[in-house]
């Protein structure tokens, strides 16, 4: 939640993924044979229009009505209803977003920069920091502490922020590196295997918990009265999502204990779409008591 970015929130008409988000090429224009189609030696025939990927389908216009109304009730309490917590969070992920897998899916730019971060990380586990610094032609950022390195592999991690999406990588990465003092990593040269699973833990929790926001708690983020009631239901929302990525992180690499650099696109996908998985049960647990 920290400093979310409020647009308003998406409308439910918008599609659950957008038409462009994993597409290919669809430009180009059917082949064109030769002469005039009778035979003849006449001019070719102008070329049809592009062929295009159909528009996908408006979704449910009010999918996000419950997540919402879940949220602020939730909000509302002061992080105390953990029943509405649950709701929301539940409610997000299955009616909402259509699912963990479109959850995911919808998670494009968080799911590239965190693919960026554990890439760098796991080459500066493999060959040193200098190295994978020297790689990015960053050389000059080694040896100063972790949190100036990784403002400088700003650019690197998640290029651009003009769209909300972009946006929420950005914002996660800049929240991951103020925490990163307070979970006790400070030297990258000394980084751990289980130290860079906290890193992209960390990373993650701030995207999932950007991008909910972002959609179903734009307006209930400041509806407690005082400042101790916000920053509970950000703790309380926080640690609710954090608890699920961690779950899906232990899963997901007990069956990738070698996370080679071929392996880190997929092992980030299925990272996220897990989590949001586990978030649903685990919110389906709270509604329930």
């Amino acid at each position: 939640m920290g400093t979310s970015t409020a647009y308003g929130g998406p409308s439910g008409g918008t599609p659950l993924i957008p038409s462009w988000l994993g597409s290919g090429g669809g430009d180009s224009n059917p082949p064109v044979p030769d002469g005039n189609g009778t035979g003849g030696d006449g001019p070719p025939p102008p070329p049809g229009p592009p062929r295009r990927p159909p528009l996908p389908a408006p979704a449910d216009p009010g999918r996000f009505t419950g997540a919402r109304t879940s949220f602020t009730r939730f909000a509302n309490s002061g992080g105390s209803d953990r029943v509405n917590l649950g709701r929301a969070v539940s409610r997000y992920v299955s009616t909402a977003s259509g699912g963990a897998r479109k959850a995911a899916q919808r998670m494009g730019a968080s799911r590239s920069a965190g693919t960026r971060l554990l890439s760098f990380l796991s080459d500066a586990q493999a060959r040193g920091v200098r190295e994978a610094l020297k790689t990015l032609n960053l050389e000059n950022l080694a040896g100063q502490p972790i949190d100036q390195v990784f403002v400088g592999l700003a650019e690197y991690i998640c290029p651009g922020a003009g769209t909300v999406d972009e946006g929420i990588a950005r914002e996660a990465f800049v929240e991951t590196i103020i925490e990163l003092t307070t979970v006790g990593i400070t030297d990258l040269d000394a980084l751990t295997p289980d130290q860079m699973q906290t890193v992209f833990e960390l990373y993650a929790t701030h995207a999932i918990e950007a991008r909910l926001c972002n959609d179903i708690g734009t307006k209930a983020i400041t509806v407690p009265a005082d400042a101790r009631a916000a920053l509970q239901v950000q703790k309380q929302l926080r640690d609710f999502i954090r608890n699920g990525v961690s779950d899906a992180l232990s899963e997901v690499r007990a069956t990738t204990p070698n996370l080679t650099q071929d392996r880190i696109q997929s092992f980030v996908d299925t990272v996220y779409e897990r989590s949001f998985a586990i978030l649903q049960a685990l919110g389906d647990a709270e509604a329930d008591q």
